[in-house]
C-alpha cells in the first residue's frame, strides 16, 4: 500500500483525491491534505463522507513537515499556486518523499535550481503530470513523428486559443498576478511547450517574444468604453448581466471551495476581469529555436470566441496537421474549462512530400483534457500501469525544459532581446 500526502486542496486536487480514495485505492493510500485553509480541506472530507469513505486527517501550511512525518506518506502531490511548488517539492524529498506535482514545475529558474538541489542531494523521483501527453489526438502525432511519417522535423507552427470563459477565468483568480503564476506563458503555455518539446524529442534552446495585456483590464475596458464599478461578482447586482461574470453561489463546488472560505484567508476567486491589479499578459507570441535546429513559431490569445489549437509540423519528409476544437461557442458556463471535457472535435492530416495528403484517424475518448486524465491517473497510481511506448511519463528535466521557455519568454518580453535558455539554467537531456 503507497501512501500519498497531498498539499494544496483548491479545485485541481480533486481529480487526485478522488482517484486515490475510489479507484486506486486497493494499493494507494490518501493520508494526509495540507493547505493554509481549513475549510477546503474540510470541503474534500465532507464529499469523502458523503461518498461512505473515511476523512482524510488535515494539516495547516506550517505543519507540513509534520503531517509527513505523522502519516508516514511515501510520496506527495502537489497541487499549489505554481510559485510555491518548489517548496514543498524539495521538502518533502528531504523527508524521504517521491513527489508528483501539477504542471508547470515553477515559475522562475531559481526556483529550478532549489529543485534540482533537492533532487541531486537526496535521490527522489518527480513526476510532472503533463496530461495532454496522453490525449489521443496529441499522442498521434508523437507517434507519426516519432515513426518517421515526416521525416526530420524542421518546423513547428503552434497557435492555442482560450475562450471567453476558460481564458477569463484566469484573470479572476491568482493566476492573474505573474509573482504567483510565472503569467500564461509559464501556467498555460507549459503545457503547449511540453507538447513541443515532446513531440520534437527535443529541448529548446534560444526564445524571443512579444506580449501585451490587450483586452482584460481596467485601461483596456475603459478605451472600448466600458465602465465596472465591482471588484467582484458574486452578490454584486450590477454583474448579474455581466457575460464574464463568475457568480460561486450558483455553483456548490465553487461555493464550497471558495466562497465559504474567504474568511479564512480572504482570497477572492471571482474578482472582475476588467479590474486591477492584473500583471500577466492576454496576447503572447514566441520564436524559438531548438537544440538540433527546429524552429517554433507559438502564438496565445486568451479572449477567443472559441477554444482549441492548431499545429502544424513540417518536416523533411513531409508535414502534419492537426486541429483541436474544445470549445465551439461563448456558451460554455463562465469559469468551467472546456479542456475539463472531451474534445469535441479533431482532424488530422498527413501530407507526405510528394505524395497525395490524407486524413487519419483520431478516437475521442472520455475524460478532462480530451480524454487525457483518465489515461495519467492510471500511469500514476496502477499497481500495473500500462507499457509506454511513447514516454508520455514526464520527468523532472521535461517539467524544467517546458517552464523554462516560457521563463526565458518572459525575460525576452521584458528586455526586448532573445535569451538563451543555457543562460537562465543548463538543462542536460537525456
Amino acid at each position: 500500500m503507497r501512501r500519498y500526502a497531498l498539499v494544496g486542496t483548491g479545485s485541481r486536487a480533486e481529480m487526485y483525491v478522488t482517484a486515490l480514495t475510489t479507484t486506486y485505492a486497493e494499493t494507494n493510500c490518501l493520508v494526509g491534505l495540507c493547505d493554509p485553509n481549513p475549510t477546503r480541506m474540510a470541503w474534500h472530507n465532507r464529499h469523502l463522507q458523503e461518498a461512505g469513505l473515511e476523512p482524510v486527517p488535515t494539516y495547516s501550511a506550517e505543519r507540513f513537515s509534520e503531517m509527513i512525518c505523522e502519516t508516514q506518506a511515501d510520496a506527495v502531490v502537489v497541487t499549489t499556486v505554481d510559485a510555491r511548488h518548489h517548496r514543498y517539492i524539495a521538502e518533502a524529498m528531504r523527508l524521504g518523499c517521491d513527489v508528483i506535482t501539477e504542471k508547470p514545475l515553477t515559475t522562475d529558474e531559481e526556483r529550478i535550481k532549489f529543485i534540482f538541489d533537492a533532487i541531486e542531494e537526496t535521490g527522489k523521483s518527480l513526476r510532472v503530470t503533463f496530461n495532454y501527453r496522453h490525449a489521443p489526438a496529441f499522442a498521434k502525432v508523437r507517434e507519426l513523428i516519432q515513426g518517421g511519417a515526416i521525416g526530420r522535423p524542421l518546423s513547428v507552427d503552434f497557435s492555442w486559443l482560450l475562450d471567453t470563459s476558460h481564458g477569463a477565468d484566469y484573470f479572476r483568480r491568482w493566476h492573474r498576478e505573474k509573482r504567483y503564476s510565472g503569467g500564461l506563458l509559464v501556467h498555460k503555455a507549459s503545457h503547449h511547450f511540453d507538447l513541443v518539446n515532446w513531440w520534437l524529442d527535443a529541448y529548446p534552446e534560444e526564445a524571443f517574444a512579444m506580449g501585451d495585456l490587450l483586452f482584460y483590464g481596467r485601461e483596456n475596458a475603459e478605451a472600448r468604453g466600458e465602465h465596472y464599478s465591482y471588484t467582484r461578482y458574486t452578490g454584486e447586482p450590477e454583474a448579474r448581466e455581466d457575460p464574464f461574470a463568475l457568480h460561486l453561489d450558483q455553483d456548490p463546488d465553487l461555493q464550497g471551495l471558495y466562497l465559504a472560505a474567504e474568511g479564512d484567508d480572504g482570497y477572492l476567486r471571482d474578482r472582475n476581469v476588467f479590474g486591477e491589479p492584473i500583471t500577466i499578459e492576454d496576447t503572447m507570441a514566441v520564436t524559438a529555436r531548438y537544440r538540433g535546429g527546429a524552429l517554433l513559431s507559438y502564438s496565445l490569445v486568451a479572449y477567443s470566441p472559441w477554444e482549441g489549437m492548431r499545429a502544424a509540423i513540417t518536416g523533411t519528409g513531409g508535414r502534419v496537421e492537426l486541429e483541436v476544437a474544445e470549445s465551439g461557442n461563448r456558451t460554455a458556463k463562465a469559469g468551467v474549462a472546456a479542456s475539463q471535457g472531451p474534445h469535441k472535435g479533431v482532424r488530422l492530416r498527413l501530407h507526405p512530400i510528394f505524395e497525395d495528403p490524407h486524413d487519419l484517424e483520431v478516437p475521442l475518448r472520455e475524460g478532462g483534457h480530451g480524454g487525457a486524465d483518465p489515461s495519467l491517473l492510471k500511469q500514476l497510481f496502477s499497481d500495473n500501469p500500462p507499457a509506454d511506448p511513447l514516454s508520455t511519463a514526464a520527468t523532472h528535466l521535461d517539467g524544467a525544459a517546458s517552464a523554462l521557455l516560457g521563463i526565458a519568454a518572459n525575460r525576452s518580453i521584458t528586455t526586448g532581446m532573445p535569451v538563451r535558455i543555457d543562460d537562465l539554467f543548463p538543462l542536460k537531456q537525456d
